[in-house]
């Protein structure tokens, strides 16, 4: 009896280290799962004025140094040619009431207070979360960016790699040629045409099937918190009664 009586103490024991582990896999879970991050709001984003060279500011950290620098060209051959001035802004989590578009609208004229320096500017920004885009041009720039041009840029021509695996950087390469195209007095390229092809071979997670994981996770945790806390009890109370 004695032995039984150590051996169910030691079991005991071991449980209430797994319901302590259980805890702490909760606690992790809730902060990875539960809390949001914070929002960009419009005063983090760096000032920039018109005339500065300040053509990408990456602030949801998707875009390679490659990329940065082959757009950073593109604009800036741009507003030598043309005097037109393209940013591109990326964001990480667009704050509460808040679309991309509104967030693009308030940046801009945060940047751009008068109609002067407003007239020859164009601004994009992407929120990573959604992967939505907004755009919003100045005066001068509406008689060769219309706003059906301007709307198929950010819904058709970037939106086609984000769509084909969150693609950042070739959506701004593309995005940035055919600005350039466009603002320069090009022809319109058009859109990307699009090929359907069968979903086969998916490496990738859809939305719904990494929330339904997440899920599972989360049930199977507090099944191993029931089973830690319950035996425990189950067991002191038998050893007491034994007692």
């Amino acid at each position: 009896m004695s032995y039984l009586r150590s051996y169910l103490v030691s079991i005991a024991s071991r449980l209430e280290k797994l319901l302590l582990l259980s805890l702490v896999t909760i606690a992790i879970a809730i902060g990875t799962f539960a809390l949001p991050a914070q929002a960009t709001a419009v005063y983090e984003v760096p000032a920039v004025s018109a005339g500065v060279p300040s053509w990408v500011i990456d602030k949801a950290d998707v875009l390679s140094l490659s990329t940065k620098g082959a757009v950073k060209g593109t604009l800036e051959q741009l507003a030598k040619q043309t005097g037109k001035e393209v940013r591109f802004v990326t964001i990480h989590r667009l704050d509460y009431g808040d679309t991309v578009q509104t967030f693009t609208d308030k940046l801009f004229k945060k940047w751009f207070a008068t109609d002067a320096e407003q007239a020859n500017q164009t601004l994009i920004v992407l929120d990573n979360v959604t992967n939505t885009i907004g755009i919003h041009t100045g005066t001068e720039v509406k008689s060769t960016l219309t706003d059906a041009i301007a709307t198929s840029i950010t819904t058709e021509t970037m939106q086609a790699p984000l769509r084909s695996g969150n693609k950042y950087n070739q959506a701004f390469v593309d995005g940035a040629d055919r600005l350039a195209a466009v603002l320069s007095g090009q022809a319109d390229p058009g859109p990307p045409v699009i090929i359907s092809t069968p979903e086969v071979g998916r490496t990738y997670l859809k939305a719904e099937e990494t929330e339904a994981n997440r899920t599972n996770f989360l049930v199977i945790v507090i099944g191993l918190l029931i089973i830690a806390t319950v035996i425990p009890m189950a067991t002191w109370w038998w050893y007491q009664n034994q007692s």
